[in-house]
């Protein structure tokens, strides 16, 4: 039953900042304006939306060229764990053969350096283990379409790629290991010594000037590249930089009586060919039945627990039921709108929270096909995260809802739609100049689809902290 609360305010100190709390009972707050205005206009806040939400799985997240190799495992009590090996081909810096006849060969190496950022998502105070395998399938990428459905094609997908979910065989025995202190601050690079059978090998047929090496195009058809896997004890995933080295070393002596000491370097030509393959294991958790066979799960199975995470891409899902019944009311003008996340993420832990959030427009067949804007800009609008305090205030991302609001009195754009919660896409903000602070630095921007970022939202009445406070004007 719908109630109202009333209160007089002297027009010239109209607080238009007022906001609405949003719950599932009805109710319309009347604020009425000075009397001489004959009780024909009154400013409103109202808390009259229903919140339906639910923990989605996004299918299909582009992995390829993403700027981090992500491996490692980490578990999560509340989430499960996730695990991320990279995979990607090889080919020469230089196509040449500059190696005297006369030189000998002496190892083959790998060196890994972490990223810029120094990402890591998990537990660093435990030794890591991460074995290289020979990838024994060809790395291919995938053109994305509807499909005999016609489904649409996700907003994050915008060229051909490797997906996280897609596996290429290796070879399951190693040519090379490291177990290793995962020292995020001071580690500069990871060496790990690669099958010496292999290294000669290859020694051999640059020397002979084989064909198998005249080109990057035939040394791929000959070597199909590597895989770095991590061991099932691993507690960290690290964000390595996609600049690997393999270096062939060897050695000879030079014309002066010296031996020399020299290395032929292959690295990653194109890092359309390197990509993460992420697993996900939610069972013993609330989670245990999303899959992206069961892609949706209604927080009344999960006692109103729901989050986000990048890397697995799962989002919170928010619909309004009676939002669009009530704003397409003619006498009704809407002044502020704010949705408010509340999310009990700790700030200072192991496990990186998303610093920022967006809003994905799904179809009615659940695929983002667009995005929330800033409103009178036009570009993504990303909600940055705002601390709490140590007086039981939660932390919160806020978004202004005030142009969704008005598109949704006055066109049927927003029909049979839902919100997607999501951190951040980086390929979009990086490249799209609708995204505010476009990186264009070498440095891969983090977010949705290299990054493992999590915001767990916060629990209030059993159900999610979701509040949509809106400021209107009514026209009696």
């Amino acid at each position: 039953m719908s109630h109202f609360s009333k209160r007089k305010f002297n027009i010239f100190a109209l607080p238009f900042f007022a906001l609405l709390i949003a719950s599932s009972c009805d109710k319309d707050m009347n604020v009425m304006l000075d009397n001489s205005i004959g009780d024909k206009v009154a400013v409103s806040s109202v808390d009259s939306f229903t919140v339906n939400t639910s923990t989605v799985q996004l299918d299909n997240l582009p992995s390829s060229n993403s700027g981090l190799l992500l491996v490692g495992k980490a578990d999560v009590n509340e989430i499960g764990s996730v695990k991320s090996s990279s995979l990607f081909q090889l080919g020469f810096t230089e196509i040449d053969n500059l190696i005297p006849q006369t030189a000998e060969f002496e190892s083959l190496t790998l060196v890994l350096r972490p990223n810029r950022a120094r990402y890591y998502y998990g537990d660093t105070t435990k030794n890591q283990k991460i074995t290289v395998h020979q990838v024994t399938q060809d790395l291919e990428l995938t053109t994305l379409t509807g499909g005999i459905q016609n489904l649409a094609i996700p907003i994050y997908v915008t060229r051909p790629s490797i997906f996280s979910k897609q596996k290429f065989a290796y070879n399951n025995t190693p040519i090379g290991q490291i177990t290793f202190s995962p020292e995020i601050k001071s580690t500069d690079s990871l060496k790990i010594d690669l099958d010496q059978q292999i290294g000669q090998s290859l020694f051999d047929l640059i020397q002979s000037n084989d064909l198998k090496v005249s080109s990057n195009q035939n040394f791929r058809e000959y070597f199909k590249g590597l895989a770095l896997i991590p061991d099932d004890n691993n507690t960290v995933i690290l964000g390595l930089s996609d600049t690997v080295q393999v270096n062939l070393n060897y050695s000879y002596v030079g014309t002066d009586g010296f031996t020399k000491n020299e290395h032929k370097e292959l690295t990653i030509v194109d890092r359309s060919f390197q990509y993460n393959n992420i697993e996900y294991d939610r069972q013993g958790t609330a989670f245990e039945a999303l899959n992206i066979n069961n892609k949706e799960l209604s927080t009344t199975a999960t006692s109103g627990l729901t989050y986000v995470q990048a890397g697995t891409g799962t989002v919170a899902k928010l619909t309004f039921p009676s939002l669009k019944d009530f704003i397409s009311d003619d006498k009704i003008s809407i002044n502020k709108a704010e949705l408010i996340i509340e999310t009990s993420s700790p700030i200072n832990t192991m496990y990186p929270l998303a610093n920022r959030l967006m809003l994905f427009v799904a179809d009615h067949n659940g695929v983002p096909t667009s995005f929330i804007e800033t409103p009178y800009v036009g570009s993504v609008q990303l909600a940055s995260f705002v601390p709490g305090n140590d007086y039981g205030k939660n932390s919160t991302y806020r978004f202004n809802m005030i142009s969704y609001l008005k598109r949704l009195k006055t066109s049927n754009i927003y029909d049979e739609t839902s919100l997607y919660l999501s951190v951040p896409q980086p390929t979009a903000e990086s490249s799209n100049p609708m995204y505010p602070g476009a990186n264009t630095s070498s440095a891969a921007p983090l977010g949705l689809l290299n990054t493992f970022n999590t915001a767990m939202i916060a629990i209030e009445n059993n159900k999610p902290a979701v509040k949509l406070n809106i400021l209107y004007t009514k026209f009696k």
